[in-house]
């Protein structure tokens, strides 16, 4: 059994309380930390079979009992916490991204060089049955070797100009979940990224500095070519969808819906749209990355979502950003 503090009693940190305490038999968690807890989240995490929470996440670090740490607050703090707890001796589940600096996430890279720890990064897709399940069928050389991957990520809703502001933009909170899925789906690291991009959402959006609909095209180091398209509102639902096609065949993944029934009548053929929120859509996979660090740690096993995969999205969205700056191509070697 590991035990477990979580640092950080937002969205993402109630999801992650949720999974351990419903879906992950090998951890226990000790301690919620935030630094706004307050009676009514107090009294939640009592229910869900929390010993103690508190508002400050260093009585996570400084207990001897917790043997891991989930990082689920502000990404402003993902970095300098991951290094605390490393220097505690602590495994660190961190979520994305580790920070919008890569010197920082080189500094959390230092840290655990030497030290037998265990370090995953909250890219959850990976552990979705659908999109783990056409790489499975790319690495299992179904489809030959990928020519073109096409990956379609839109969300339902767009995000608050304010939250926009604070976020690192969309390719830094958006669209590096798809950037991790082009390496997850190709098999290897990006060479060269190029965007087209616009705001067609909301003007607050590009008021904000932001823009909210995107094609990315990307050279993949083996030679495979993907495109990404993003939009911050999809009327219909979220929308995830990929394909690979290669040089045998292609296997592609639609979205998941409530159910998968068709009516057909004299009005035409209809059925039921996507799943609207991403926990929906997602909830599963939450389960299964947790479940996944936990055995790396209990086992002694590499994680499925290494520190070097934190970091590669992070260039890509930084070459992503440069691409829309100076409107042309960005190898990665500019922003390595």
């Amino acid at each position: 059994m590991v035990t477990v503090g979580i640092i950080g009693a937002g969205r993402i940190g109630k999801v992650h309380v949720q999974s351990i305490s419903n879906n992950v038999p090998g951890a226990k968690i000790k301690t919620l930390a935030d630094p706004f807890m307050n009676d009514e989240t107090a009294k939640w995490a009592e229910g869900m079979g929390i010993e103690k929470v508190t508002k400050d996440y260093k009585d996570i670090i400084n207990d001897p009992e917790i043997q891991a740490v989930l990082i689920c607050s502000s990404t402003d703090t993902h970095a300098p916490i991951s290094i605390e707890a490393i220097n505690a001796g602590k495994h660190v589940f961190c979520e994305k991204p580790i920070d919008h600096d890569v010197n920082k996430i080189h500094e959390v890279i230092d840290a655990l060089k030497g030290k037998n720890l265990k370090y995953q990064v909250g890219f959850n897709r990976r552990f979705d049955h659908n999109f783990r399940a056409v790489q499975a069928a790319v690495a299992a050389g179904k489809v030959g070797d990928p020519q073109i991957i096409k990956i379609t990520s839109r969300d339902p809703e767009p995000p608050s100009p304010a939250y926009v502001a604070v976020s690192g933009g969309m390719f830094m909170d958006m669209t590096i979940h798809d950037f991790d899925m082009a390496r997850f789906l190709a098999g290897c690291d990006a060479e060269e990224v190029y965007v087209q991009s616009a705001v067609l959402v909301d003007p607050e959006i590009g008021k904000a500095g932001d823009v909210d609909t995107a094609v990315i095209t990307i050279k993949m180091k083996n030679g495979a070519l993907v495109v990404i398209d993003n939009c911050r509102k999809s009327v219909y639902g979220y929308d995830q969808r990929a394909e690979v096609f290669g040089s045998k065949g292609m296997a592609a993944i639609t979205n998941d819906a409530q159910s998968n029934v068709t009516v057909s009548n004299q009005d035409g053929v209809t059925g039921e749209k996507p799943l609207f929120f991403f926990l929906e859509r997602y909830m599963q996979a939450y389960s299964d990355e947790i479940k996944s660090f936990i055995d790396a740690v209990e086992n002694d096993t590499e994680t499925a979502v290494g520190i070097e995969d934190g970091l590669k999205p992070v260039l890509m969205a930084m070459a992503a950003n440069l691409s829309v700056k100076e409107h042309r191509p960005v190898k990665l070697s500019e922003v390595e």
